[in-house]
């Protein structure tokens, strides 16, 4: 579970926090260490070197944080006043805080946070509760680069990558409402999908570490086949998560069964479809993982019955299933959003062909649930001071 050695504040999440020196000025006060962008061994070794305390205290901190939902050091009792003092002025736990937050009007639980950072940048995540489980749906990125044609998260591209810390702070924001919700202090959230903005992939450094944070039996303590990781397909990358040796879920956000309408619709899906799906079989070799192939439903667009033949095609060529979503429409875009009934269809058009396929029960159109939405609607009424945009393209798909 340990982590590698980090060669810069930023992998091991330390950064900067406004009206506070660069680490890069000598003479300036070391940068705040956001904790929960450290692992339980770094943060043992922080704790030894930069508080000259005892090993076994990162311990009780860890507790405090993962366990006990603490949100400021004051709440650690078993700290000496003098340690939760040099706590505050070195570190903290949370970085961010929730601007706005949204639960569906239609009775399902469904609840997006918009958190905002200290730079004034925003991000989305989503609590996803059904009877069975309940799942946080998380963001890698502030924006994001594949500018996909049928959704806006991309459309002003993306405006930086999130820490390590600003990925797990999500996870513990959900958990938090889990826990208020139940009113249960050990109440657990079952299920984490990097769904949320921007690529995790070109994050791959930080999306890692949140990753190895997360699954850390002595911090989150999610197991990592609890973890699905949804990417446009960086090739490189997918082959490089494979020797991770972490057994989280890969999902492949296709969208298209072939490589010329899959261009058009994705300015990144530039890779030869199969170099893509070799990428994906050598994934499958290495975790035993079956790969999930997410397919945004476009009416008029990819949903024909020669585009079912070519699905089919691509998915009897690696061990995998069908997720199918329906489009949610974005202001501006000329996608449609195809019926029940035409999902339905495609679907059947698929399993004829003995393909397992899935159409996802949406969750969430009443909040804005989708990725971007709630902060692109938040941009447009003055809210929120960043201006990189973004909508989805897809309901939250239910679990």
């Amino acid at each position: 579970m340990d982590l590698p050695a980090p060669n810069s504040l930023s992998q091991i999440g330390l950064r900067v926090l406004p009206g506070t020196a660069s680490p890069s000025d000598p003479s300036a006060a070391p940068p705040k260490a956001h904790l929960l962008g450290l692992s339980p061994d770094e943060l043992k070794a922080w704790v030894a070197s930069d508080l000259q305390q005892p090993a076994w205290r990162a311990g009780q901190i860890l507790e405090w944080i993962y366990r006990k939902d603490a949100r400021d050091f004051a709440a650690m009792s078993n700290l000496s006043a003098a340690l939760r003092e040099q706590l505050r002025e070195r570190a903290m736990i949370y970085a961010g805080n929730v601007a706005r937050e949204s639960v569906s009007e239609a009775g399902d639980g469904t609840t997006k946070l918009l958190v905002q950072w200290p730079d004034a940048a925003t991000v989305e995540c989503v609590w996803i509760p059904t009877d069975e489980r309940d799942t946080a749906c998380i963001s890698s990125q502030v924006g994001c680069p594949v500018g996909c044609r049928f959704c806006a998260s991309g459309l002003d591209g993306v405006v930086r990558n999130l820490t390590a810390g600003e990925i797990v702070e999500q996870a513990l924001l959900i958990r938090s409402r889990i826990r208020a919700a139940a009113n249960d202090p050990a109440a657990r959230l079952d299920n984490i999908v990097f769904m949320g903005m921007g690529e995790p992939l070109a994050n791959y450094d930080n999306v890692v570490r949140a990753i190895r944070i997360l699954n850390h039996p002595d911090a989150f303590g999610l197991g990592a086949r609890k973890i699905t990781l949804s990417t446009v397909g960086l090739p490189v990358q997918i082959r490089r998560l494979a020797e991770e040796g972490v057994q989280l879920n890969l999902a492949l956000s296709l969208h298209a069964p072939n490589e010329t309408l899959r261009r058009e619709l994705i300015p990144w899906g530039k890779v030869p479809l199969p170099d893509l799906l070799d990428a994906c079989r050598y994934y499958f070799e290495k975790t035993g993982r079956e790969i999930t192939l997410e397919y945004i439903l476009l009416r008029d667009v990819n949903m024909s019955p020669q585009h079912a033949r070519e699905l089919a095609e691509v998915a009897r060529s690696l061990r995998c299933n069908i997720n199918l979503l329906r489009y949610n429409p974005v202001p501006g875009l000329p996608f449609v959003r195809p019926s029940a009934e035409e999902a339905v269809r495609f679907q059947a058009a698929l399993r004829q062909r003995g393909v397992n396929a899935h159409t996802r029960r949406s969750r969430g159109r009443r909040i804005d649930a989708a990725c971007g939405q709630l902060r692109r609607s938040t941009i447009a009424a003055g809210v929120d001071s960043n201006s990189a945009g973004s909508s989805s393209s897809s309901e939250l798909p239910t679990p």
